[in-house]
């Protein structure tokens, strides 16, 4: 299959690893993944913050980039939770219905990657190995937008080597929320802290998460408290074998366009 890689901006900018190990380990599964270079933000932001004119640029640019593709996959359900509940919105409301039905056309094909993986390709097992223990954080997008469910979960307990514990509380925010840990930094702080309680609680070596977003906040409050806990996104979990190397030493990525 052809996979058109959808990037997000916290990924190209700041976390390139989970973009990397989603084109690892499709690539190991026998599928062709290309990254469209014309992409930018989707427009999320923007439209959570009340700039939809702002945000409507973005969306026709998304639309345009993406619609020549059959499958679109994101290391993220917030970024894909918006290209599904939000942009044809956007669209409407400027009144370019033509554009609502096209979002919604790049929107049907457009998956998180636990979806892309079970709901698609069909596969739990993808052949990872990664020896820790391991708590999973199911984000607020992946559980209320994109609705994945337990996809991560039953792809987490096929990982060999994999130790996986419940995380207490699971379902509680972790106070991020994008501009919401900005604007309401005191509320962000105490969710914050009761979510690192309940992870440092498992006992677990590493947090993961299908959202860079959540494991930045998660990960700068383990960090802080010298928690000896890391946190690594599910596409890093899963793109990892008995062979793989550091992260910091694997050859630079290259995806055909």
């Amino acid at each position: 299959m052809r996979i058109a890689l959808f990037v997000t901006c916290l990924a190209d900018t700041l976390f390139p690893e989970a973009a990397r190990a989603t084109v690892r380990l499709l690539e190991r599964l026998g599928h062709e993944v290309v990254f469209p270079e014309d992409q930018t933000c989707c427009g999320q932001m923007h439209i959570n913050t009340g700039y939809p004119d702002e945000a409507l640029r973005l969306v026709r640019r998304h639309v345009r980039v993406f619609a020549p593709y059959d499958v679109a996959v994101a290391p993220s359900a917030s970024c894909v939770g918006s290209v599904r509940h939000q942009h044809a919105m956007v669209a409407r409301r400027a009144g370019d219905e033509r554009l609502a039905s096209r979002a919604e056309e790049v929107a049907a094909r457009t998956y998180e990657l636990s979806e892309l993986l079970i709901d698609v390709l069909g596969v739990t097992d993808v052949g990872a190995y990664f020896p820790h223990r391991v708590t999973y954080h199911p984000t607020c997008h992946s559980l209320r937008m994109t609705r994945v469910g337990d996809k991560p979960l039953r792809l987490l307990r096929e990982v060999r080597g994999l130790e996986l514990v419940e995380l207490p509380q699971a379902e509680q925010c972790c106070g991020f929320g994008g501009t919401f840990a900005l604007k309401n930094a005191d509320t962000s702080t105490a969710m914050l802290a009761d979510k690192i309680q309940n992870v440092l609680a498992t006992r677990a070596d590493v947090c993961t998460a299908g959202d860079a977003s959540c494991l930045m906040h998660i990960g700068g409050g383990l960090s802080r408290l010298r928690a000896g806990v890391r946190t690594v996104h599910l596409a890093e979990v899963l793109a990892s074998t008995d062979r793989s190397e550091p992260a910091g030493e694997r050859d630079r990525l290259e995806v055909r366009s």
